[in-house]
């Protein structure tokens, strides 16, 4: 396996990088992270921070892997809040979007220019969840009476849990189950396992499919949008996705591997 993962790399342009369980856990930098980046560019190819985490704007991911020392710019990501962005501006062109997020998330959409409010009220036509780490109840019964009304329902990622270093926490896809309970809608998910995220990663880099490998640990989100966008793929175990798991899933990755170690010395 290692062979042929070592073939496949030389053929790769652009990494699309899961970051949450991939190059980290929490605040704890796995240890080869940084020799796997700095291999990634010697070997003349580039990388994109693609995560599902919608709890940060880009601003705030830039200050969080330059404190984990990895040195990083707004240019180097692409985020579920990022596509979220685009269907907004394409399909939808609110008029009043209920943002139901962190304030991070809040100010990400405001400086794309959306109209965003935090309160409930009539003139809302469309509500946006979030990985919300800043979650309120009001905001599930405001969330609960717009989906009710029956505007328009997007969240931006439908991961159940976070990985951290003390274990996993409810990430969007378990609340959006949560107000599913109570309102019998879940709504439209526009991050990973889409294939737009990892087409507009894609289309911002300038790559092809083929020249493209998306690495991250989750199998439902991150191989099932490489798959969705026709990219090759690796799963690794530092993260959610259990071995047990891989061996009993439908959808399998290219490859898989316990970490970004192994990844390094393939590049190598």
């Amino acid at each position: 396996m290692n062979k042929s993962l070592a073939d496949t790399l030389k053929t790769k342009k652009l990494y699309l990088l899961d970051m949450d369980g991939t190059l980290y856990l929490g605040d704890k930098l796995f240890e080869h992270s940084l020799a796997f980046l700095k291999a990634i560019k010697d070997s003349g190819g580039r990388y994109l921070f693609l995560t599902n985490n919608s709890s940060k704007g880009t601003d705030s991911y830039v200050k969080k892997l330059n404190a984990l020392g990895i040195p990083a710019h707004e240019d180097d990501f692409f985020t579920s809040t990022d596509a979220a962005c685009v269907y907004l501006k394409e399909k939808v062109n609110p008029a009043c979007l209920y943002a139901f997020g962190t304030q991070s998330f809040k100010r990400h959409l405001r400086q794309e220019g959306f109209p965003v409010t935090e309160e409930y009220s009539d003139q809302v036509d469309c509500l946006l969840m979030g990985y919300d780490t800043e979650l309120t109840y009001q905001k599930l019964i405001d969330a609960t009476k717009l989906i009710n009304r029956g505007v328009t329902y997007l969240a931006t990622n439908p991961d159940w849990v976070c990985p951290t270093e003390y274990g996993y926490v409810p990430d969007c896809g378990s609340i959006a189950q949560a107000l599913e309970h109570a309102t019998g809608r879940l709504p439209l998910f526009l991050g990973k396992p889409q294939p737009e995220i990892a087409l507009l990663a894609m289309e911002k880099a300038g790559t092809k499919p083929e020249e493209t490998l998306l690495i991250g640990d989750r199998i439902y989100t991150d191989i099932a949008c490489g798959k969705n966008a026709g990219v090759a793929t690796v799963l690794v175990f530092s993260g959610e996705t259990t071995r047990e798991v891989w061996e009993q899933s439908d959808l399998k990755p290219d490859f898989a591997v316990q970490g970004v170690q192994d990844l390094l010395q393939a590049l190598s």
